[in-house]
Order: C-alpha cells, then structure tokens, then sequence
C-alpha cells in the first residue's frame, strides 16, 4: 500500500503554493514535512487528502488513481493543530462519530472505539465531555477519531502545536509508539526540526512550496543536499559564509585558512560557501585547529541550560548556540570559534559540494 504523488502541483489565483513534486511514502512509514510557516506543509497534505485538486499531475493510492475522487470515498483521516472536537458528545461519541457515519454495526464500533481509547489512554474519561479534558487528552481524543476509521493514510497537520511544552513532550514519545501499533502511512507537519528528529522515519524538507529533498530523517538531517535543506533543517537556521578554494588551502575570511582535505581535493579553484550550524560555534576553543572569527554581539536569549549569541559578522548574521548562561552585552565584541570538521560545503548554485567532517586545520 503506497501514496504516490506524480508531478502534483497547486495554484491558487495565478500563484504557485505547490511547485510539480513527485513523491512517494510506503505502507507502514512515518513521514515528516519539515519547513516554516507558508513553505506549503498543509496545501501538498491537502492534495494528499483529496480536500483540493491538482493543478497538474496526479495521485496514486493503493494502486489506485485517486485524483479526482471526493475525499469522503477516500479511506484518509487528517487531525489539524486546532482541537476539533464534538463539544456536546462524550469522548465516546466522539471517537464512535466516524464509524456510524460509515453505518457499521453497533458491536463493531464498541470494539474500535474502546481499543483505540486504549492505545490513546483514554479509557478512564470515555464518559467525559471534550471540554472537561486536559488540552493533551483533547488531542488525544482527536487522534482516537482519526485512527478508529482505520484510515490507511492519517495525516497531522502540526497537531501539537497548541499545547505547552509538557504535553508536547508526552504526546511526541507516544505518536510513534502509535504509528507502530496502526501500520498506517502516517504523514506529519511540522516546523520544528527537533520534532523531525524525535519522530524519525522520513523527512521532506520543504521551501517556498518545493519539496528541497526527502528520505530517511538522519540522513536529510546529515548530508543535507543543498544549502535550502540544510537552512530548513537547522534550527536556529544554518550560519554561512564566503569561502575560496586555492590550490591546497580553503580562505574563511579574518585570516583564517585550512588545508583542503582530501574529499574536497576535486573541487575546481574557486569561490563557495561554507555552512555549519549554531551549536558548533564556541566562545573560546575546544580543539586544536578551531578558527576564530570576529564578530559584533547584537541580541542574546537566556534559555536556561543554554544561550542564543545573535552575531554581525561584517554584514553577516550569524546566531550561535552556546552551553551556559553567558552574561554578555550586546554590542560588545565578541571573538567565536568554529572546528573545521563541522563545516559543509556549497557551490555557488547552492547544491552541496562537500558533507561535513571533510577538513583538518592547517
């Protein structure tokens, strides 16, 4: 059982939400669509659900194409980060509304429903109205609805979003614990990279509606295939910089340098871009090699076991993730450091040259 998507596009009034993306998820899969607000998660699940039509190509599901059938004759259940819930039903009812509609016998429903409320925890409160529920039991009982119907595709449309931090926390461990008991293709939102690591299973990273790339999670996450994936994939976003390959030796700028490796010994002479994420920039050295750079501090975040360093390197913005609580003041200058194993490299086309580690330091 797979979901196809062939040359599937979106437009809306002359404008382009989904660019032509073919794409497919196999039975049993968790699948991630990882980008900011308005790159295109909830228009190309959408045109998975059947909830709107392709402006070109096609979709393929079970064999089947489905691209012009309703969504009702589809077997598809989709649960959005608002808590949609029947106020006036019992969580009972609630969870039962999908297979009455479908018209199935009495003892059928009692048997899905009160399994599903197991798998969800939500046994003890079956007798509850929504509104006397935790936020996280109403999102439970949301989840219970969708996966009753036994739906071979169940999309989730940042479902966690609206929930404090403790109740993301919980529901992100048990999803994948219920992902693996349903067997169903499970295809999930979100704009937090973090959220893609923790679920696992495939990631698309998406941009100004295209798909940049997809495959297994650590994968994207590693070897990033160009600079938009790796800016997608890094939160806060991938720092870079102008680099100039010259015979034997790569030039970073402030006097700093280091010798060509031998992966990145092919590259024609010339210039590129370096990238390399917030957490591998240091306050003061940690390996023998490190280069420093020269910044301005503009803005520091306190989270607590951590310190966000937003920098201004000569016109460039860069944000650096430290250990610690660092009292610093912004606008003072602040030297940083970067390990050269850490750093990728990207053509001037944006298009991934060399994976990080690929240097040692001169």
């Amino acid at each position: 059982m797979t979901l196809i998507l062939e040359g599937v596009s979106k437009t809306v009034g002359g404008a382009t939400h989904i660019y032509p993306t073919d794409i497919e998820l196999q039975t049993g899969t968790m699948n991630v669509l990882l980008g900011p607000t308005l790159s295109g998660k909830t228009s190309l699940m959408r045109l998975m659900a059947g909830l709107d039509a392709p402006a070109t190509g096609r979709v393929i599901w079970k064999g089947e194409d489905v691209t012009g059938m309703r969504v009702q004759d589809r077997k598809v259940a989709m649960v959005y980060q608002q808590f949609i819930n029947y106020p006036s039903m019992t969580v009972y009812d609630n969870i039962a509304s999908p297979m009455r509609l479908l018209g199935q016998s009495r003892a059928e429903i009692d048997a899905r429903v009160r399994e599903t409320a197991d798998l969800m925890k939500l046994t003890p409160m079956l007798d509850r109205k929504p509104l006397e529920l935790s936020g996280g039991q109403q999102q439970r009982c949301a989840l219970a609805r969708a996966l009753v119907k036994n739906a071979g595709l169940v999309l989730l449309d940042e479902p966690l979003a609206n929930l404090d931090y403790k109740l993301r926390e919980e529901l992100r461990a048990e999803i994948p614990r219920i992902f693996e008991e349903s067997g169903s293709i499970f295809v999930y939102a979100t704009t937090e990279p973090e959220e893609a690591l923790l679920l696992g299973g495939n990631t698309a990273a998406l941009w100004e509606g295209k798909v940049t790339q997809f495959g297994p999670t650590p994968s994207v996450y590693r070897k990033p295939v160009n600079a938009t994936t790796a800016r997608v994939f890094s939160d806060p976003p991938m720092n870079f910089l102008k680099i100039t390959k010259s015979g034997a030796t790569l030039s970073f700028g402030d006097g700093q340098s280091v010798a060509v490796a031998e992966s990145a010994a092919q590259l024609p002479d010339g210039v590129y871009t370096a990238g390399f994420r917030p957490n591998h920039l240091e306050l003061s050295p940690h390996v023998a090699g490190a280069m420093s750079f020269k910044t301005s501090l503009t803005v520091t975040e306190i989270t607590g076991s951590e310190t966000f360093v937003h920098l201004d390197h000569h016109g460039e913005r860069w944000v650096g993730l430290v250990h610690g609580v660092q009292i610093l003041q912004p606008g003072q200058d602040l030297e940083v450091f970067l390990d050269p194993a850490h750093v990728y490299i990207f053509g001037q086309d944006g298009n991934l040259v060399v994976a990080a580690p690929y240097a040692e330091a001169a």
